[in-house]
């Protein structure tokens, strides 16, 4: 394919424009970006610079792409990297440090002139500190290796932004406008400067077993569609794309000659993503939020687009659900069950597994059973493996296992790590190193180094869905589930509650504004919603009233006092107010969460058709039996996200309507 420029020196010509000059290869055609008219063209090769230009102190290490904000188009550029390892001889990066350069010349990063375009550009900040963006100049990172294997005649002579996998091409937004430049004028050909970049994670490490060495690589792609947060991207769109998608590859690479060339390498694919379903979990300050089945939408439709295309890029599906058949998750695997068995798509097998039941009192290691009722499917799908000496593969991966839990996070990472294993212990026997009998459990090392891998890659997931590292992670570390582990978990639980309720709305702002899920107007006038507060006076007030009643009671514990009863009627006064006040934040529970403001979801908070709901916790004082009256508590969503989507829709979001 196309080689990537690796290296490009900045230069700012006053106002007039930015020109990246790549370090190499000497006499490449330097790209300028003109700040007037916005035109982003390749200039002359060997071209003076002006006389007028100023060289950036930093080096530009890749062009992640061009975001229009309200007032102005900006760049966003790499301006540090990580080597996180080499696969397969090919180094791969994380991109650590951005810089965000305004097409306006007007306009001003650091001190925008409005406060709508400040929290905008603050979005776009904390999408980029947030995520773990990964690329490499010589290596398609966004395709596993058999899909590549199969397009490597296909792919010949394209550029590496023709042949990455549209899903996990995380800044596609971002690079439309070079795209469509490359597409309209061949001659003004871009692709040197178009840098494929992936949301996930990437771990790779060295070994040797009975006398080869081996490098042993886990690689997770997040898919673009559909993303965002724990509580506010839930199940699947009308288009069949599900929340929380992953695909995870591990490669393991076998040197046969040289110590360091892997001429053998197998690969094993696994994917997750959430129940195919409309449904969704409403936020209410409660720890457990209210769930919501929404019968209404053509789920059956929704759920065979999502597995249909499943099978078309990976083959046989074996759906591994490990959602609870009993309490608040139950109507979700019911729902899961009834609609799969309805849609009943050709080469697609459910299989239940009580993840809880069968591995309660922390005999977690009865996640044996899952790989035992999986063991015909997993010697059926396979997994891919080539070596230089044959001309074709001798495996082919023909289907995967794909696994969910509520979340995607934690019962499935085990149970991930767990079959990976199982299918590495295949693939080592068939590569030669291990004998039948043997197993890598015998292989201190090598079972450290996967442990870990498979630990730290369930951390960043986690991380990025649901706001901390994962849960139950001292299993898949150790093997071993520890009272220490439970309350690390117990932690992480209340860390997760906080972010969630409190801070994932803003999150989630990030993702649709960085994915191109929602696209603002020029003029901030038409997104004051972002930066207003439009709830009664009531519901503002009440988490101070809260605040100064605590302060009050724990200043009167240090007042001086005459006897024991002489603050008695005081204290009782700011324990009722306290106590009032809190019960008025949690009675009004739905109104004190951080929703996203670009998309919110306002039609899985006020839905009222067929489906199922668990309860309609904190919506005030006028919810009667699901349905929500004129003038309760949550009437400000209404009013005020409801008007936010027709202003929405008045501005072309250039977006269909989502789910959630």
């Amino acid at each position: 394919m196309k080689g990537l420029h690796q290296r490009l020196n900045l230069y700012i010509n006053t106002d007039e424009s930015y020109i990246f000059i790549p370090a190499e290869p000497v006499g490449a055609r330097p790209l300028v970006v003109h700040r007037h008219s916005g035109d982003i063209v390749l200039d002359s090769p060997n071209a003076s610079i002006p006389s007028s230009a100023k060289r950036s102190s930093k080096t530009i290490y890749g062009i992640l792409g061009l975001i229009s904000l309200s007032l102005s188009e900006y760049l966003i550029v790499i301006t540090g990297r990580e080597l996180r390892g080499t696969l397969l001889g090919h180094d791969v990066y994380r991109a650590v440090d951005f810089d965000i350069l305004p097409l306006d010349p007007g306009a001003s990063v650091s001190s925008p002139s409005h406060p709508v375009e400040a929290h905008l550009l603050a979005l776009v900040r904390l999408h980029l500190s947030n995520g773990v963006f990964l690329f490499s100049y010589d290596f398609d990172i966004t395709r596993r290796l058999q899909a590549q294997w199969v397009a490597r005649e296909r792919d010949e002579g394209k550029a590496f932004w023709e042949a990455a996998d549209d899903r996990f091409f995380w800044n596609k937004f971002l690079q439309t406008r070079f795209i469509d430049i490359t597409i309209a004028n061949p001659k003004n050909d871009l692709s040197p400067y178009i840098l494929p970049v992936i949301n996930g994670s990437f771990d790779v490490r060295t070994s040797s077993l009975n006398g080869r060495n081996l490098q042993l690589c886990l690689i997770s792609r997040r898919s673009r569609f559909r993303a965002g947060t724990r509580y506010f991207r839930r199940g699947v769109d009308e288009e069949g794309h599900v929340a929380n998608f992953n695909e995870t590859e591990q490669i393991l690479g076998v040197a046969s000659r040289k110590p360091d060339e892997y001429s053998t390498r197998l690969s094993f694919v696994q994917i997750r993503g959430s129940v195919p379903i409309f449904w969704a979990e409403v936020n209410t300050l409660r720890y457990k939020p209210d769930l919501q089945i929404m019968d209404g939408h053509d789920s059956v439709d929704a759920l065979t687009r999502h597995m249909q295309e499943q099978v078309a890029l990976y083959g046989d599906q074996s759906l591994v659900n490990l959602v609870d058949q009993k309490g608040h998750e139950k109507p979700v695997k019911e729902a899961y069950e009834r609609y799969a068995a309805e849609a009943g798509v050709p080469k697609v097998r459910y299989q239940y597994f009580d993840f809880h039941n069968e591995c309660k009192h922390m005999r977690w290691d009865r996640i044996s059973l899952l790989i035992d009722s999986l063991h015909d499917d997993l010697i059926r799908d396979g997994y891919f493996h080539i070596d230089a000496d044959k001309p074709e593969p001798l495996h082919w991966q023909l289907g995967v296992v794909r696994t969910n839990c509520m979340d995607n996070l934690d019962r499935t990472n085990v149970a991930q790590a767990a079959i990976a294993k199982w299918t590495l212990d295949l693939q080592l026997k068939a590569a030669g190193i291990l004998s039948e009998k043997d197993t890598v459990d015998n292989y201190e090392d090598l079972q450290r180094h996967l442990r870990e891998m498979w630990s730290d890659h369930a951390d960043l997931i986690s991380r990025a869905y649901a706001g901390t590292g994962a849960l139950k992670t001292d299993f898949t570390r150790t093997g071993k589930r520890t009272r220490a582990g439970a309350f690390d978990d117990l932690k992480k639980s209340i860390l997760r509650y906080v972010k969630n309720n409190y801070f994932d709305g803003a999150r989630q702002d990030a993702y649709d504004l960085v994915t191109g899920a929602w696209v603002p107007r020029k003029g901030p006038s038409s997104a004051l919603f972002l930066i207003t507060d439009n709830r009664p006076l009531i519901i503002r007030a009440a988490p101070y009233v809260l605040m100064f009643s605590l302060f009050m009671i724990l200043a009167g514990l240090t007042l001086p006092r005459s006897s024991d009863y002489s603050l008695f009627y005081y204290f009782v006064l700011w324990l009722t107010t306290l106590t009032l006040s809190l019960a008025f934040v949690f009675i009004h529970g739905i109104d004190y969460v951080a929703w996203p403001r670009l998309l919110p979801p306002t039609d899985i908070i006020h839905y009222n058709g067929p489906g199922f709901r668990s309860a309609h916790n904190g919506k005030g004082f006028g919810v009667n039996m699901g349905t929500l009256k004129a003038g309760a508590s949550a009437q400000w969503l209404a009013r005020g996200l409801r008007r936010t989507d027709r202003q929405m829709d008045e501005i072309e979001l250039g977006t269909k309507k989502r789910v959630d």
